[in-house]
């Protein structure tokens, strides 16, 4: 499996992928917003673009399906709860569904809480890697403002992405990375992991961004980090009523509250 990872340099800050088969020059584009940076890039790499996968409804995902479809006759790949919310849906998937590309196999996971109609790509290969959309981004987490529930974002993060190989490579759909960096820091001042990625990756070129792996970000994302005792006393001191002992759960969704005004 080879994955190019296309920086869109737009105002949202979004990553475009195509997944490719090094044996056949198939591949897929995910969330290909500026389709003729991904249409270039097929070309350049003498690859042939048979399907879109869309990881969710928004339109800073789903904007650039219509030209990507007339330019390649591309299959349009999505959530099947999507079909009302997406036009032009060839085939709706869902947990555990599998995508072929070429000899490449990528498995569907249902992963709610950005959206409710939210797709991951999980690769279970040599070199594990997920296509996350806006449920995982580097260091960060989702924002439910749009469709989601902050209840189901746990229930992901803690029922599948948390299940996941440590090797598992990280593929987002935006670059926030400097953000949530500064956030886990602002919940966590004593974590030197998330200080000494922020001080290597503030000025990086997007289009050469940084690919972490989920044990990367086990260190770093605030997110997974539901235990620390600095974050707990930290969330704390904006939410007197927090239990002497709070669970995994309570901890997130306050995280996620927070989060959405910082």
């Amino acid at each position: 499996m080879i994955v190019e990872q296309i920086w869109t340099n737009n105002a949202y800050r979004n990553f475009n992928y195509l997944i490719a088969c090094p044996d056949t020059g198939e591949a897929m584009a995910v969330d290909p917003l500026d389709h003729q940076k991904c249409l270039s890039r097929a070309r350049d790499r003498g690859w042939e673009i048979t399907s879109i996968l869309n990881t969710h409804e928004h339109g800073d995902h789903t904007g650039g399906n219509s030209k990507m479809i007339q330019a390649t006759q591309a299959t349009l790949i999505a959530h099947y709860n999507a079909k009302d919310k997406i036009p032009g849906i060839d085939r709706g998937i869902g947990a555990g569904d599998t995508l072929q590309v070429g000899r490449v196999e990528l498995r569907a996971m249902d992963t709610p809480g950005h959206t409710m109609s939210h797709i991951c790509l999980f690769a279970d290969s040599e070199r594990p890697a997920l296509f996350c959309g806006d449920t995982l981004f580097n260091a960060g987490a989702g924002n439910c403002h749009n469709g989601g529930h902050p209840q189901e974002l746990y229930e992901t993060f803690a029922n599948q992405l948390e299940k996941l190989p440590e090797d598992t490579r990280i593929y987002p759909g935006h670059d926030y990375i400097v953000n949530n960096l500064q956030f886990t820091l602002d919940r966590e001042p004593d974590n030197e992991a998330a200080l000494t990625m922020l001080n290597a990756i503030r000025n990086q070129d997007p289009n050469d961004a940084l690919v972490t792996t989920l044990a990367q970000e086990r260190e770093f994302n605030t997110f997974f980090r539901l235990s620390s005792a600095t974050v707990i006393a930290r969330l704390r001191e904006s939410f007197p009523d927090l239990p002497d002992h709070p669970d995994r759960k309570t901890v997130f969704l306050r995280l996620r509250e927070l989060r959405n005004s910082w």
